[in-house]
């Protein structure tokens, strides 16, 4: 059990909070150090107006600046208008020559060139007659109005910076589970998988990265399901498979020891066929496993597709004979090799050739071709069979499956040969796929590159578990 200090709402929501906090204060900071700012110029430039309206009226009430002194300047008429006086201030004469000094001048000094240019001009009658400066502006007063209204301002900027932080961490305790509550779901959903119940699905109430996790772990758990029911099936198929030949076998050797049966060549033949089909078995069994373990080699040379079929034509020649079956192959002589291992390459087409023939009627034909086609071969099996219904093709190259099961088991069929035939297509680089048509025929399609000219000596490679792509 997580503890509430270490959920991953508590720490989203601090981090929310965190985040929304460290923006509302810096907003708040720099809205108040700006407002202060500029309410401080404001009243600067108030106040300054002021300063030089009441210093002219008292030039030309006496007629020049005699009797100007720190009482004048702080007095009534100013008070009257900002108040107590809070920048220090500086009057100089026409020439620049002190006349008041309260900010780095006395009396009777000159103001530097550089504070010239920043002097107000003290005119009347279209004529100069002083400079004014003023020097940093100072915090105003307790009483004063200027206080009470930065006071109220910061308030303000308080009392919403409070609201955003509050509202922050309500909005990020709702985000935070918003984002766990699928989290925890998949948790959950985790836990009931690893209990057994494989198929186990979530809701997906969204289409964000978090929904797309869900929907990829329905996906995962639907996977599962199905390849727990394909391995419980193929555990089954696997021993009766083995079950029904060997229990053949089993009885007509029981019989024979006890004298229940006279021993005779048919007899022993069937015992014979009935093994052959055990070892066939055994076999596929055996490769799908050296497979799987990617122990399994391929030996990789330039292959002539047309030798490749013609050999195998003859060697099916006999049976398709007997079953009254047209077996031909159509190559033509340019047609270039291919890069493969010629004996699973055999393994391969045999059992193409060896389908072909048990679901073709007598009169039919089988068609073994191949043809270049962009840095390509494509081989094909095509017959003139019954043919595969839709709903079994996208399944025929799945173990243990059988389109029709009955005539399969008849015919001694393990339903391994076309899985172990992709795998080995597909581990040589090839591609393998199927197109029937019901009543009309099927072609298997085999897909395999063009041997490079340079190749000259066999080519030994590994089939990986990268390269098999078994379902």
């Amino acid at each position: 059990m997580i503890s509430p200090g270490r959920s991953l709402t508590f720490k989203l929501t601090l981090a929310f909070l965190a985040v929304a906090l460290a923006g509302v204060g810096l907003i708040a900071f720099f809205v108040g150090y700006r407002t202060q700012r500029e309410f401080n110029q404001f009243v600067l430039e108030q106040y300054q107006q002021d300063l030089v309206n009441a210093l002219l009226d008292y030039y030309q009430e006496h007629g020049g600046w005699e009797g100007l002194d720190a009482i004048v300047i702080r007095g009534p008429a100013f008070r009257r208008r900002m108040g107590v006086a809070r920048a220090p201030v500086t009057l100089a004469d026409v020439q620049g020559r002190v006349i008041y000094g309260g900010w780095r001048y006395h009396p009777g000094q000159l103001v530097a060139e550089e504070d010239m240019k920043l002097a107000v001009p003290l005119r009347t009658d279209g004529q100069t007659v002083g400079w004014l400066l003023l020097g940093a502006f100072g915090p105003p007063p307790a009483e004063s109005p200027e206080f009470r209204f930065l006071a109220r301002v910061n308030r303000a900027i308080l009392f919403g910076a409070m609201g955003a932080g509050l509202l922050a961490l309500l909005l990020g305790i709702f985000l935070a589970r918003t984002i766990t509550r699928p989290v925890r779901a998949l948790t959950e959903a985790t836990r009931v998988i690893a209990a057994g119940a494989l198929g186990h699905q979530v809701e997906v109430h969204a289409r964000d990265e978090i929904g797309e996790l869900a929907a990829s772990f329905n996906q995962m758990s639907s996977d599962l399901a199905r390849a727990s029911e394909a391995r419980k099936q193929m555990t089954a198929d696997i021993a009766h498979d083995l079950r029904t030949p060997l229990s053949a076998i089993l009885g007509f050797t029981e019989a024979l020891v006890d004298g229940k049966l006279q021993g005779n060549p048919e007899i022993y033949a069937i015992m014979h066929e009935e093994a052959l089909h055990l070892k066939h078995l055994i076999e596929d069994l055996r490769t799908l496993s050296l497979m799987d373990a990617g122990e399994l080699s391929l030996n990789l040379q330039p292959c002539p597709p047309k030798a490749l079929l013609e050999r195998l034509a003859m060697a099916h020649a006999a049976r398709a004979e007997a079953a009254g079956i047209d077996l031909r192959v159509e190559v033509p002589a340019a047609t270039p090799p291919i890069l493969a291992d010629p004996d699973r390459m055999t393994q391969v087409l045999n059992n193409l050739i060896s389908n072909a023939l048990r679901f073709t009627d007598r009169g039919g034909e089988i068609v073994l071709s191949a043809q270049a086609e962009q840095g390509r071969v494509l081989i094909q099996v095509r017959d003139t069979g019954c043919g595969i219904a839709p709903e079994h093709l996208p399944h025929v190259f799945e173990r243990f499956y059988r389109a029709d099961p009955a005539r399969s088991l008849e015919e001694g069929e393990s339903g391994l040969g076309l899985a172990i035939a992709r795998s080995l297509v597909e581990a040589q680089g090839g591609k393998i796929w199927v197109e029937s048509t019901v009543g009309v025929g099927t072609t298997m399609f085999i897909s395999l590159p063009i041997t490079d000219e340079s190749t000259s000596t066999p080519e030994s490679i590994p089939i990986t578990k990268e390269k098999e792509m078994t379902p």
